[in-house]
């Protein structure tokens, strides 16, 4: 089995459809999906709010 990490840049209010035709444009199998989160405001920081500003998607394909 070979995996391959995906970087996918994305505002979650925006991207939506763009992240949809992404994952149906993959090869392989979506083992996990791994949301960063983006602390840049006093209020994220603490907590209270936070911003993910891209995703990791992992995929396992075929040898």
């Amino acid at each position: 089995m070979k995996y391959k990490i995906h970087k996918f840049k994305i505002n979650m209010v925006h991207d939506q459809d763009q992240l949809e035709r992404f994952l149906n444009n993959l090869k392989g199998e979506v083992v996990s999906i791994i949301p960063n989160f983006a602390k840049t405001s006093l209020f994220q920081i603490y907590g209270v709010s936070r911003k993910i500003n891209f995703l990791y998607i992992i995929e396992k394909s075929k040898p």
